[in-house]
């Protein structure tokens, strides 16, 4: 057989078993972009820009990525492609990794239309570090950590990450290499520096990762980098006591709620404990002190504060969670649909903590109009399998304390390739599921017909879709999700999945006339929008640019009438039905009639696709 169709079937096989069932219908895929990166990434430039005159950095040579920018410092680093990041570690050594996949810096794919491409991908280039004046006997060694997969999807056999060092002829040499792999813990590796072609002024180190594009987002995570002389290979031990993971929200189930929710109910609301995660790096028993403390962001007042009575002991090399009890006795007054936000500062101490940069970490708990169980980043993306002739629901249960308006829907996305603007979905909010709860029918409160999928807005990261009414919500239990058409390509739509939700994730689904409690384990990111009015980002913000067009009359009895400001040989009309049905199509000149007499009386969508891109549809109403 030839050679390079036996890599592709390799390929194929792995790709396949990178994208698993949660259950018989339910599917979690690879979240396929990054808005994260996406966001920054144009500010990032900019200040980069600014920077690149730095002087050459000297040994130590350090870094954990503790921080909260999403890009590498740019002290140390000369490029801004992996996304450093506290969620797409398992089990870190520190607070803080880099992440690299198959998205670029901007948090897009490498390459949006080839699925099997093998190429270099993301990159972390450190700034020139001086070794001029440092010879093989000063004993240089160079470390770091690294583990395939984390909470994102693992890099196929096929993958690999790789080290190269700058010699002093200015080229770029492979010092390691890996393969992909599936999750394992954070290894350390250590590099002895024995080449006299590295001893410059110019020495640079980059590490890449390549990666198979698209399929899955390859993830590698680096951390804990150091070079530094008078080392040994037996120099392992890390003497260094922090945090490695976020804390916990204040809040005992939702991460994310409107303040005026919060306090129609704040005993039941309110975390009982908040908690974290500390690690002991180094071999031997430390006595670790923790603390925190929670402020109004407006003003500063201390709301709450507490720790551990006395000091904890943690074993060599020993992680754990640690829990505090959470009191507020008073909460601030703030007038309805304000914005409102607490700081949680945590800190420890212990004798030997090395590192400090990990041993104080700031959350903010954020109360705005909006109801969420996710913690705002996506690790993975969750995606229904439909039967060619049903439909497909997804349905997230929430509650309010006291009545309010439901404004929208926020929805994140998981980026497909290609974009699927041609895919629809409808919005639906119950008061009951039939067969949940002891339902005995669905009880449908609101439908928003044909919303298409969007990547980016100014708020999080979300797609807002407002609805062409306010619906005014009592006190209670309310469910709002998606429907997704049948036989109209929209059985592989994928929406965010936030992994590190802690506790169940409300969510049902269905895909055969009968609801069934997600097996998922995360949080759907999708995000009722309530109170204040908000603006929707809607796809025809994104269309305008776009050739314009449309149908008249609308309603309309017999014909309809195409106008176009701009003809296109290549342009067409497809009408379909709301299930995504074609019903008519053919060729789209201006001035053209489509006859509609023989359709029923209903509501039906007419789209104009030029060059393959179907644009925003038109709904059109047959008397």
């Amino acid at each position: 057989m030839n050679k390079v169709i036996v890599i592709l079937l390799v390929c194929v096989c792995s790709i396949f078993a990178s994208v698993y069932p949660a259950s018989g219908q339910e599917y979690v895929g690879p979240l396929g972009w990054n808005p994260q990166l996406f966001k920054n990434s144009e500010v990032e430039v900019t200040d980069r820009s600014a920077r690149k005159t730095a002087a050459a950095l000297t040994l130590p040579f350090f870094e954990d990525f503790t921080g909260y920018d999403v890009f590498p410092d740019t002290y140390k680093w000369a490029d801004h492609q992996v996304y450093i990041n506290n969620t797409m570690g398992a089990g870190t050594v520190s607070r803080g990794v880099a992440t690299f996949d198959a998205l670029n810096s901007h948090g897009l794919p490498w390459d949006s239309y080839s699925n099997i491409n093998f190429r270099y991908a993301d990159s972390l280039t450190s700034r020139p570090i001086d070794l001029s004046a440092s010879t093989i006997g000063d004993s240089i060694y160079f470390s770091f950590f690294y583990q395939p997969q984390g909470n994102g999807f693992y890099p196929l056999l096929q993958d690999s990450l790789i080290l190269f060092f700058k010699n002093k002829y200015g080229g770029f040499v492979k010092i390691w290499t890996t393969p992909g792999a599936s999750l394992r813990p954070f290894q350390q590796v250590m590099i002895p520096m024995t080449d006299t072609l590295f001893y410059h002024s110019d020495f640079t180190f980059r590490f890449v990762n390549k990666a198979a594009l698209y399929w899955a987002d390859a993830v590698w995570n680096v951390d804990y980098i150091r070079m530094d002389r008078n080392r040994s290979a037996g120099d392992t031990t890390l003497t260094d006591v922090g945090f490695t993971s976020d804390p916990t929200f204040l809040l005992n189930d939702y991460s994310f709620m409107p303040y005026n929710q919060f306090m129609a109910n704040p005993a039941g609301e309110l975390a009982t404990h908040v908690a974290d995660s500390i690690r002991n790096s180094g071999p031997s028993s430390q006595m670790v002190n923790y603390s925190f403390k929670v402020t109004d962001d407006n003003g500063g007042a201390v709301l709450s504060s507490g720790g551990s009575p006395s000091a904890v002991p943690f074993t060599g090399y020993q992680s754990r969670m640690v829990n505090s009890p959470l009191s507020i006795p008073s909460f601030p007054v703030y007038p309805p649909d304000t914005r409102v936000v607490f700081n949680s500062t945590y800190s420890l101490s212990a004798p030997f903590s090395g590192r400090t940069a990990n041993d104080t970490i700031v959350k903010q708990q954020v109360f705005d109009n909006y109801l969420a169980y996710d913690d705002g980043t996506a690790e993975k993306s969750y995606f229904l399998v439909l039967s060619p002739t049903l439909d497909g629901r997804i349905a997230v249960e929430y509650h309010l304390n006291q009545p309010d308006t439901l404004r929208g829907m926020a929805i994140y996305f998981g980026r497909q390739a290609p974009v699927p603007n041609y895919m629809t979905f409808n919005i639906f909010v119950y008061s009951a599921l039939a067969g949940i709860n002891g339902a005995g029918a669905d009880a449908v409160l609101d439908s928003q017909e044909f919303y298409v999928p969007a990547y980016t807005d100014s708020q999080n990261q979300f797609w807002i879709y407002t609805f062409d009414q306010p619906l005014v919500l009592p006190a209670g239990t309310f469910y709002a999700g998606t429907q997704q058409p049948a036989a109209s390509g929209d059985d592989t739509l994928y929406f965010g999945l936030d992994v590190n939700r802690i506790g169940g994730n409300h969510a049902y689904y269905n895909v055969l006339h009968a609801w069934d409690p997600s097996l998922i384990s995360g949080a759907i990111m999708m995000r009722p929008v309530l109170g204040r009015y908000v603006a929707s980002t809607s796809i025809d913000e994104v269309s305008s640019a776009g050739p314009k067009w449309q149908a008249i009359p609308n309603p309309a009895q017999d014909v309809l009438n195409l106008q176009m400001g701009e003809s296109q040989s290549s342009s067409l009309f497809r009408l379909t039905d709301m299930l995504g049905h074609t019903l008519l199509q053919g060729r789209a000149v201006n001035a053209q009639t489509i006859d509609i007499s023989m359709l029923v009386p209903g509501m039906y969508l007419l789209n104009i696709i030029t060059d393959g891109v179907a644009g925003a549809p038109q709904k059109i109403l047959k008397l």
